[in-house]
């Protein structure tokens, strides 16, 4: 069964920095994409960042690019997307996703297999 759990989200000051987790659990970690999405209050759904584990390639969304990263540890199946200089606008509930039929190579995917719980990021200014 395929599980995908966030964590690390709470409350940060802006210019602070915050570093998510997403564990995972039932599928072959090293070869699948993982991404980070996430849902701010009266917003659609906003792809914010991937990481393809089976050829390495990684993607940013305009609004963190630069100020964030993602890297993978296959030896935990874990993936961990850090984001410095926050922002009260990236306030938001964070979702771990995998999709299986995936590269980071085109950005985003528009439908993910699996989908995590979510973990709330609320950045005061």
């Amino acid at each position: 069964e395929v599980h995908l759990v966030e964590s690390g989200g709470g409350l940060v000051q802006a210019g602070g920095s915050l570093t998510l987790s997403c564990a995972t659990s039932g599928f072959p970690f090293d070869e699948n994409t993982i991404l980070w999405y996430r849902r701010a209050p009266g917003k659609d759904r906003e792809g914010v960042s991937c990481i393809s584990n089976g050829d390495g390639s990684t993607y940013y969304a305009d609004s963190v690019k630069g100020r964030s990263t993602i890297s993978s540890d296959n030896a935990k199946n874990s993936v961990y997307l850090r984001i410095d200089v926050l922002k009260p606008e990236d306030t938001a509930v964070y979702y771990c996703s995998v999709d299986f039929f995936h590269s980071c190579d085109i950005g985003m995917s528009r439908s993910p297999d699996y989908w995590g719980q979510g973990t709330q990021v609320t950045v005061s200014s």
